[in-house]
């Protein structure tokens, strides 16, 4: 199997499209040999606790509603071109992902992360939820089949806090500054929401390699 490290965070559009693209390639290749992992990456590691109000979050990011709305449009476009139906007037608060990550890092240890992943997403881009509350995220691991009462004991601690955190500043370290960003067998990045087509020939060529090494 060929290790495929994704650096991702939950409330990045495009991670999401890239993960759908990803998806879409998988399913039409069932003898892939990747091996999946999640890493984290949070876009706003100074937000607030809390959370702070979306519109407000954006206008600020992009320098007023205007510039907002601009820098959203592609997104709109490849998400319905990937097929997904994003909800974004209904996303009140860019959260905190902190938490989120660490959801992801204990599914990880379950067998259960890319589940999760998928969860979160939906959570967030097509229900509108804020997935920096930790009853949500108790519910979204409820729902990829973790416990929900566990998780949101352990959301309420700081477990696995400082290696989740050390986690994501490694990665900047590594110079990903920038998600979704795919790392193919450990040297081979590939950053950005890349089509299926891109994923198929790559899955192509390392079958094609692996077939070819003598048995």
């Amino acid at each position: 199997m060929i290790k495929l490290d994704i650096f991702s965070d939950p409330i990045c559009p495009w991670c999401f499209i890239g993960k759908t693209h990803l998806d879409r390639a998988l399913e039409s290749r069932p003898n892939h040999p990747f091996t999946i992992e999640w890493h984290p990456f949070q876009l706003n590691p100074d937000m607030p606790k809390g959370g702070m109000d979306r519109r407000a979050y954006l206008e600020g990011k992009f320098g007023g509603k205007d510039n907002a709305i601009k820098a959203y449009m592609p997104v709109a476009e490849h998400a319905e071109k990937a097929g997904l139906k994003m909800n974004l007037e209904g996303i009140k608060t860019t959260p905190n992902t902190i938490n989120a990550h660490r959801l992801i890092h204990w599914a990880g240890i379950e067998g259960v992360q890319t589940p999760i992943v998928s969860a979160l997403f939906k959570a967030y881009f097509i229900e509108g939820r804020d997935i920096g509350d930790i009853d949500v995220l108790a519910d979204v691991a409820d729902t990829g089949g973790m416990d929900a009462a566990v998780t949101r004991k352990l959301l309420l601690s700081d477990a696995d806090l400082s290696e989740v955190r050390e986690k994501d500043e490694s990665a900047r370290k590594m110079g990903i500054n920038s998600v979704p960003t795919f790392i193919v067998a450990g040297q081979h990045a590939v950053p950005g929401s890349q089509p299926p087509e891109l994923w198929q020939r790559v899955i192509d060529d390392i079958v094609g390699q692996l077939q070819s090494e003598p048995k």
